[in-house]
Protein backbone atom coordinates (compact mmCIF):
# COMPACT_ATOMS: atom_id res chain seq x y z
CA UNK A 1 0.00 0.00 0.00
CA UNK A 2 1.31 3.47 -0.91
CA UNK A 3 0.40 5.10 2.38
CA UNK A 4 0.92 8.72 1.31
CA UNK A 5 -1.20 8.32 -1.85
CA UNK A 6 -3.93 6.54 0.10
CA UNK A 7 -4.03 9.26 2.76
CA UNK A 8 -4.03 12.02 0.16
CA UNK A 9 -6.99 10.32 -1.48
CA UNK A 10 -8.81 10.17 1.87
CA UNK A 11 -8.02 13.83 2.52
CA UNK A 12 -9.42 14.91 -0.84
CA UNK A 13 -12.54 12.73 -0.55
CA UNK A 14 -13.42 13.91 2.95
CA UNK A 15 -12.85 17.55 1.96
CA UNK A 16 -15.28 17.09 -0.95
CA UNK A 17 -17.89 15.47 1.27
CA UNK A 18 -17.55 18.22 3.87
CA UNK A 19 -18.07 20.83 1.17
CA UNK A 20 -21.15 19.05 -0.18
CA UNK A 21 -22.58 18.63 3.32
CA UNK A 22 -21.82 22.28 4.18
CA UNK A 23 -19.97 21.31 7.36
CA UNK A 24 -18.33 24.75 7.70
CA UNK A 25 -21.73 26.48 7.48
CA UNK A 26 -23.14 24.05 10.03
CA UNK A 27 -20.20 24.75 12.34
CA UNK A 28 -20.94 28.49 12.15
CA UNK A 29 -24.61 27.82 12.90
CA UNK A 30 -23.58 25.66 15.85
CA UNK A 31 -21.55 28.57 17.24
CA UNK A 32 -24.54 30.92 16.88
CA UNK A 33 -26.88 28.49 18.65
CA UNK A 34 -24.36 27.92 21.44
CA UNK A 35 -24.22 31.69 21.96
CA UNK A 36 -28.01 31.78 22.16
CA UNK A 37 -27.97 28.96 24.70
CA UNK A 38 -25.60 30.99 26.89
CA UNK A 39 -28.00 33.93 27.00
CA UNK A 40 -29.49 34.39 30.52
CA UNK A 41 -33.02 34.58 29.05
CA UNK A 42 -32.61 31.44 26.93
CA UNK A 43 -34.87 29.24 29.10
CA UNK A 44 -37.73 31.75 29.42
CA UNK A 45 -39.32 29.82 26.54
CA UNK A 46 -38.79 26.17 27.62
CA UNK A 47 -40.28 24.61 24.47
CA UNK A 48 -38.20 26.76 22.14
CA UNK A 49 -35.09 26.22 24.26
CA UNK A 50 -35.58 22.45 24.19
CA UNK A 51 -35.83 22.45 20.40
CA UNK A 52 -32.70 24.58 20.14
CA UNK A 53 -30.79 22.22 22.45
CA UNK A 54 -31.88 19.25 20.31
CA UNK A 55 -30.66 21.06 17.18
CA UNK A 56 -27.35 21.87 18.92
CA UNK A 57 -26.83 18.21 19.84
CA UNK A 58 -27.59 17.07 16.31
CA UNK A 59 -25.30 19.66 14.68
CA UNK A 60 -22.49 19.02 17.16
CA UNK A 61 -22.58 15.29 16.48
CA UNK A 62 -22.34 15.79 12.70
CA UNK A 63 -19.77 18.60 12.72
CA UNK A 64 -17.46 16.95 15.25
CA UNK A 65 -17.62 13.61 13.45
CA UNK A 66 -16.40 15.11 10.17
CA UNK A 67 -13.92 17.57 11.66
CA UNK A 68 -12.37 14.86 13.85
CA UNK A 69 -11.93 12.55 10.87
CA UNK A 70 -10.42 15.32 8.72
CA UNK A 71 -7.95 16.20 11.50
CA UNK A 72 -7.02 12.56 12.02
CA UNK A 73 -6.28 12.11 8.31
CA UNK A 74 -4.25 15.33 8.20
CA UNK A 75 -2.15 14.32 11.21
CA UNK A 76 -1.49 10.85 9.79
CA UNK A 77 -0.60 12.29 6.39
CA UNK A 78 1.87 14.69 8.00
CA UNK A 79 3.59 11.77 9.76
CA UNK A 80 3.60 9.68 6.57
CA UNK A 81 5.32 12.46 4.62
CA UNK A 82 8.20 12.38 7.15
CA UNK A 83 9.20 9.03 5.61
CA UNK A 84 10.40 7.65 8.96
CA UNK A 85 10.88 3.83 8.75
CA UNK A 86 10.25 3.48 12.49
CA UNK A 87 6.68 4.74 11.96
CA UNK A 88 5.83 2.41 9.07
CA UNK A 89 4.03 -0.31 11.06
CA UNK A 90 2.00 2.25 13.02
CA UNK A 91 1.10 4.16 9.85
CA UNK A 92 0.00 1.00 8.05
CA UNK A 93 -2.28 0.08 10.95
CA UNK A 94 -3.71 3.61 11.14
CA UNK A 95 -4.27 3.74 7.36
CA UNK A 96 -6.17 0.44 7.48
CA UNK A 97 -8.38 1.82 10.26
CA UNK A 98 -8.95 5.01 8.29
CA UNK A 99 -9.88 3.01 5.18
CA UNK A 100 -12.78 1.41 7.07
CA UNK A 101 -13.88 4.70 8.62
CA UNK A 102 -13.71 6.65 5.35
CA UNK A 103 -15.76 4.00 3.55
CA UNK A 104 -18.42 4.18 6.27
CA UNK A 105 -18.45 7.98 6.31
CA UNK A 106 -18.55 8.16 2.52
CA UNK A 107 -21.63 5.99 2.55
CA UNK A 108 -23.27 8.06 5.30
CA UNK A 109 -22.54 11.18 3.25
CA UNK A 110 -25.11 9.87 0.80
CA UNK A 111 -27.62 10.02 3.68
CA UNK A 112 -27.72 13.80 3.76
CA UNK A 113 -31.45 14.37 3.23
CA UNK A 114 -33.37 16.52 5.70
CA UNK A 115 -34.88 13.49 7.46
CA UNK A 116 -32.43 10.70 6.65
CA UNK A 117 -31.18 10.52 10.24
CA UNK A 118 -34.68 10.19 11.71
CA UNK A 119 -36.45 7.14 13.04
CA UNK A 120 -38.82 5.53 10.53
CA UNK A 121 -42.29 4.05 10.41
CA UNK A 122 -42.60 1.26 7.86
CA UNK A 123 -45.95 -0.16 6.76
CA UNK A 124 -46.67 -3.30 4.73
CA UNK A 125 -49.91 -3.87 2.81
CA UNK A 126 -50.83 -7.13 1.06
CA UNK A 127 -51.83 -6.63 -2.57
CA UNK A 128 -54.41 -8.41 -4.68
CA UNK A 129 -54.40 -12.20 -4.46
CA UNK A 130 -55.93 -13.12 -1.10
CA UNK A 131 -54.03 -15.68 0.98
CA UNK A 132 -51.10 -15.78 -1.42
CA UNK A 133 -50.50 -12.01 -1.18
CA UNK A 134 -51.05 -12.01 2.59
CA UNK A 135 -48.44 -14.73 3.01
CA UNK A 136 -46.03 -12.64 0.92
CA UNK A 137 -46.72 -9.63 3.16
CA UNK A 138 -45.78 -11.70 6.20
CA UNK A 139 -42.56 -12.87 4.51
CA UNK A 140 -41.67 -9.22 3.94
CA UNK A 141 -42.54 -8.43 7.55
CA UNK A 142 -40.04 -11.03 8.74
CA UNK A 143 -37.45 -9.75 6.26
CA UNK A 144 -37.60 -6.18 7.57
CA UNK A 145 -37.69 -7.19 11.23
CA UNK A 146 -34.63 -9.39 10.66
CA UNK A 147 -32.85 -6.52 8.87
CA UNK A 148 -33.59 -4.17 11.77
CA UNK A 149 -32.39 -6.70 14.37
CA UNK A 150 -29.20 -7.39 12.41
CA UNK A 151 -28.36 -3.71 12.25
CA UNK A 152 -29.09 -2.87 15.88
CA UNK A 153 -32.36 -0.98 15.48
CA UNK A 154 -35.11 -0.95 18.10
CA UNK A 155 -38.55 -2.13 17.01
CA UNK A 156 -42.05 -1.19 18.10
CA UNK A 157 -44.97 -2.96 16.39
CA UNK A 158 -47.71 -0.34 16.06
CA UNK A 159 -50.38 -2.29 14.24
CA UNK A 160 -50.85 -5.77 12.81
CA UNK A 161 -53.88 -7.25 11.02
CA UNK A 162 -53.84 -11.00 10.47
CA UNK A 163 -55.03 -12.66 7.25
CA UNK A 164 -58.05 -14.94 7.30
CA UNK A 165 -56.13 -18.14 6.51
CA UNK A 166 -52.47 -17.16 6.66
CA UNK A 167 -50.13 -14.20 6.56
CA UNK A 168 -51.09 -10.60 7.29
CA UNK A 169 -53.26 -8.01 5.58
CA UNK A 170 -51.23 -5.11 6.91
CA UNK A 171 -48.82 -4.06 9.64
CA UNK A 172 -46.81 -1.05 10.72
CA UNK A 173 -43.64 -0.86 12.80
CA UNK A 174 -41.55 1.93 14.26
CA UNK A 175 -37.84 1.39 13.57
CA UNK A 176 -35.64 3.48 15.83
CA UNK A 177 -31.94 4.22 15.39
CA UNK A 178 -29.40 6.23 13.40
CA UNK A 179 -30.35 6.80 9.75
CA UNK A 180 -33.31 4.40 9.91
CA UNK A 181 -35.33 6.50 7.46
CA UNK A 182 -32.34 7.12 5.22
CA UNK A 183 -31.56 3.44 4.79
CA UNK A 184 -35.16 2.28 4.41
CA UNK A 185 -36.19 4.84 1.79
CA UNK A 186 -34.97 2.37 -0.84
CA UNK A 187 -37.83 0.03 0.10
CA UNK A 188 -40.82 2.26 -0.67
CA UNK A 189 -42.98 0.85 -3.45
CA UNK A 190 -44.35 -2.44 -4.72
CA UNK A 191 -42.50 -5.72 -4.14
CA UNK A 192 -43.28 -8.68 -6.42
CA UNK A 193 -42.92 -12.38 -5.62
CA UNK A 194 -42.91 -15.21 -8.17
CA UNK A 195 -43.02 -18.76 -6.79
CA UNK A 196 -44.82 -22.09 -6.79
CA UNK A 197 -47.70 -21.45 -4.43
CA UNK A 198 -47.83 -23.57 -1.25
CA UNK A 199 -51.57 -22.88 -1.23
CA UNK A 200 -52.27 -24.17 -4.75
CA UNK A 201 -53.09 -27.88 -4.91
CA UNK A 202 -52.06 -27.87 -8.59
CA UNK A 203 -48.62 -26.46 -7.69
CA UNK A 204 -48.89 -23.65 -10.18
CA UNK A 205 -46.65 -20.63 -10.35
CA UNK A 206 -48.14 -17.50 -8.73
CA UNK A 207 -47.27 -13.83 -8.74
CA UNK A 208 -47.98 -11.83 -5.58
CA UNK A 209 -47.62 -8.17 -4.70
CA UNK A 210 -47.21 -6.20 -1.50
CA UNK A 211 -46.75 -2.49 -1.00
CA UNK A 212 -44.24 -0.87 1.35
CA UNK A 213 -44.82 2.64 2.72
CA UNK A 214 -42.35 4.66 4.76
CA UNK A 215 -42.33 7.97 6.53
CA UNK A 216 -39.99 9.66 9.05
CA UNK A 217 -41.06 9.27 12.67
CA UNK A 218 -40.23 12.82 13.70
CA UNK A 219 -43.00 13.17 16.30
CA UNK A 220 -42.38 16.40 18.23
CA UNK A 221 -40.94 18.28 15.24
CA UNK A 222 -44.22 18.25 13.32
CA UNK A 223 -46.64 21.13 13.73
CA UNK A 224 -49.84 20.37 11.82
CA UNK A 225 -53.26 21.77 12.65
CA UNK A 226 -55.73 18.89 12.86
CA UNK A 227 -59.26 20.06 13.77
CA UNK A 228 -61.31 17.41 15.56
CA UNK A 229 -63.93 17.66 12.83
CA UNK A 230 -61.36 16.40 10.28
CA UNK A 231 -60.74 13.12 12.12
CA UNK A 232 -63.03 10.10 12.56
CA UNK A 233 -62.10 8.10 15.66
CA UNK A 234 -62.98 4.42 16.15
CA UNK A 235 -61.96 2.16 19.01
CA UNK A 236 -61.78 -1.64 19.15
CA UNK A 237 -60.15 -4.43 21.10
CA UNK A 238 -56.49 -5.20 20.51
CA UNK A 239 -55.91 -8.66 19.09
CA UNK A 240 -52.83 -10.79 18.70
CA UNK A 241 -51.73 -13.77 16.63
CA UNK A 242 -54.62 -16.10 15.87
CA UNK A 243 -57.13 -13.38 16.68
CA UNK A 244 -57.18 -13.84 20.46
CA UNK A 245 -58.00 -10.75 22.51
CA UNK A 246 -55.07 -9.18 24.26
CA UNK A 247 -57.25 -6.60 26.03
CA UNK A 248 -60.82 -7.01 27.25
CA UNK A 249 -61.38 -3.28 26.91
CA UNK A 250 -61.32 -1.30 23.68
CA UNK A 251 -57.77 0.07 23.85
CA UNK A 252 -56.90 -0.04 20.14
CA UNK A 253 -57.74 2.98 18.00
CA UNK A 254 -58.29 3.78 14.34
CA UNK A 255 -58.02 7.37 13.10
CA UNK A 256 -59.31 8.38 9.66
CA UNK A 257 -58.27 11.75 8.28
CA UNK A 258 -61.44 12.62 6.39
CA UNK A 259 -60.00 15.14 3.87
CA UNK A 260 -57.30 12.73 2.63
CA UNK A 261 -58.72 9.32 3.55
CA UNK A 262 -55.52 8.39 5.40
CA UNK A 263 -56.10 5.71 8.04
CA UNK A 264 -53.86 5.10 11.05
CA UNK A 265 -54.31 2.31 13.58
CA UNK A 266 -52.42 1.74 16.81
CA UNK A 267 -52.80 -1.10 19.30
CA UNK A 268 -49.36 -1.36 20.83
CA UNK A 269 -49.85 0.71 23.98
CA UNK A 270 -51.73 -0.52 27.04
CA UNK A 271 -54.28 2.27 27.30
CA UNK A 272 -56.64 3.97 24.88
CA UNK A 273 -55.13 7.37 25.74
CA UNK A 274 -51.59 6.19 24.93
CA UNK A 275 -52.70 4.58 21.67
CA UNK A 276 -54.57 7.74 20.70
CA UNK A 277 -51.52 9.94 21.35
CA UNK A 278 -49.26 7.61 19.34
CA UNK A 279 -51.80 7.35 16.51
CA UNK A 280 -52.00 11.16 16.31
CA UNK A 281 -48.20 11.35 16.08
CA UNK A 282 -48.22 8.83 13.24
CA UNK A 283 -51.06 10.60 11.44
CA UNK A 284 -49.19 13.90 11.60
CA UNK A 285 -46.06 12.17 10.30
CA UNK A 286 -48.02 10.67 7.39
CA UNK A 287 -49.64 14.00 6.50
CA UNK A 288 -46.22 15.64 6.68
CA UNK A 289 -44.81 13.00 4.32
CA UNK A 290 -47.74 13.40 1.90
CA UNK A 291 -47.10 17.13 1.73
CA UNK A 292 -43.35 16.62 1.29
CA UNK A 293 -43.91 14.18 -1.57
CA UNK A 294 -46.40 16.57 -3.19
CA UNK A 295 -43.79 19.32 -3.19
CA UNK A 296 -41.12 16.99 -4.54
CA UNK A 297 -43.47 15.89 -7.30
CA UNK A 298 -44.13 19.50 -8.29
CA UNK A 299 -40.39 20.14 -8.35
CA UNK A 300 -39.84 17.02 -10.47
CA UNK A 301 -42.38 18.28 -13.01
CA UNK A 302 -40.54 21.60 -13.19
CA UNK A 303 -37.29 19.71 -13.70
CA UNK A 304 -38.83 17.58 -16.44
CA UNK A 305 -38.28 14.36 -14.48
CA UNK A 306 -40.64 11.41 -14.64
CA UNK A 307 -40.82 9.76 -11.22
CA UNK A 308 -43.60 7.25 -10.71
CA UNK A 309 -43.58 4.82 -7.80
CA UNK A 310 -47.30 4.08 -7.79
CA UNK A 311 -49.09 0.90 -6.86
CA UNK A 312 -48.73 -1.78 -9.52
CA UNK A 313 -45.32 -0.51 -10.60
CA UNK A 314 -42.96 -2.87 -8.79
CA UNK A 315 -39.57 -1.66 -7.65
CA UNK A 316 -38.15 -5.12 -6.93
CA UNK A 317 -38.87 -8.72 -7.95
CA UNK A 318 -38.17 -11.81 -5.88
CA UNK A 319 -38.20 -14.88 -8.15
CA UNK A 320 -38.16 -18.34 -6.54
CA UNK A 321 -39.30 -20.30 -9.61
CA UNK A 322 -38.34 -21.35 -12.32
CA UNK A 323 -34.96 -19.95 -11.22
CA UNK A 324 -33.89 -17.86 -8.23
CA UNK A 325 -32.99 -14.20 -8.03
CA UNK A 326 -33.85 -10.85 -6.44
CA UNK A 327 -33.59 -7.88 -8.77
CA UNK A 328 -34.14 -4.16 -8.19
CA UNK A 329 -35.74 -2.58 -11.25
CA UNK A 330 -34.39 0.92 -10.55
CA UNK A 331 -30.72 0.21 -9.94
CA UNK A 332 -30.19 -3.14 -11.64
CA UNK A 333 -28.77 -4.60 -8.40
CA UNK A 334 -29.21 -8.38 -8.59
CA UNK A 335 -28.66 -11.24 -6.14
CA UNK A 336 -28.80 -14.84 -7.34
CA UNK A 337 -29.76 -16.37 -3.98
CA UNK A 338 -33.00 -14.98 -2.47
CA UNK A 339 -32.62 -16.80 0.88
CA UNK A 340 -30.20 -14.33 2.55
CA UNK A 341 -32.21 -11.37 1.22
CA UNK A 342 -35.45 -12.73 2.67
CA UNK A 343 -33.54 -13.26 5.91
CA UNK A 344 -32.79 -9.53 6.12
CA UNK A 345 -29.61 -9.09 4.07
CA UNK A 346 -30.77 -5.87 2.39
CA UNK A 347 -27.79 -3.54 2.73
CA UNK A 348 -26.56 -4.20 -0.81
CA UNK A 349 -29.91 -3.06 -2.23
CA UNK A 350 -29.98 -0.02 0.06
CA UNK A 351 -26.45 1.04 -0.81
CA UNK A 352 -27.00 0.66 -4.56
CA UNK A 353 -30.20 2.74 -4.29
CA UNK A 354 -28.40 5.52 -2.42
CA UNK A 355 -25.69 5.63 -5.10
CA UNK A 356 -28.45 5.64 -7.71
CA UNK A 357 -30.01 8.69 -6.01
CA UNK A 358 -26.67 10.49 -5.71
CA UNK A 359 -26.15 9.93 -9.45
CA UNK A 360 -29.46 11.59 -10.22
CA UNK A 361 -31.51 8.43 -10.70
CA UNK A 362 -29.23 6.92 -13.33
CA UNK A 363 -29.06 3.14 -13.00
CA UNK A 364 -28.58 0.02 -15.05
CA UNK A 365 -31.27 -1.32 -17.33
CA UNK A 366 -33.31 -3.40 -14.95
CA UNK A 367 -36.30 -4.63 -16.93
CA UNK A 368 -37.09 -8.31 -16.77
CA UNK A 369 -37.17 -10.32 -19.95
CA UNK A 370 -40.58 -10.99 -21.44
CA UNK A 371 -40.53 -14.68 -20.51
CA UNK A 372 -39.90 -13.73 -16.87
CA UNK A 373 -43.23 -11.92 -16.84
CA UNK A 374 -45.20 -14.66 -18.53
CA UNK A 375 -47.21 -16.37 -15.80
CA UNK A 376 -50.70 -16.88 -17.30
CA UNK A 377 -51.88 -19.12 -14.43
CA UNK A 378 -50.39 -17.10 -11.63
CA UNK A 379 -51.85 -13.62 -11.90
CA UNK A 380 -53.91 -12.44 -8.91
CA UNK A 381 -57.55 -11.68 -9.43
Amino acid sequence: MDIVNALEGFDSAIANFMTRLEIDAKARKLDRLNNQANDPDFWTNPDGAQKTMQEIAKLRSEVERWQTLAARIADTLELARMDDPSLLAELQHETEDLTTIVEKMSFQAMLSGAYDNENAILAIHAGAGGTEAQDWAQILERMYLRWAERNGYKLEILHRMEGEEAGIKSMSVSIKGDYAYGYLQSETGVHRLVRISPYDASARRHTSFAKIELWPDIQGDIEIDLPESSIRIETYRSSGAGGQNVQKNETAIRLTHIPTGLVVTCQNERSLTQNRERAMQILKARLFEVERQRREKELSVLKGENVDAGWGNQIRSYVLHPYQMVKDHRTGHLVGNPAPVLDGDLNGFMESFLRYKVNGGVGMSADLEADELDEPEARPA
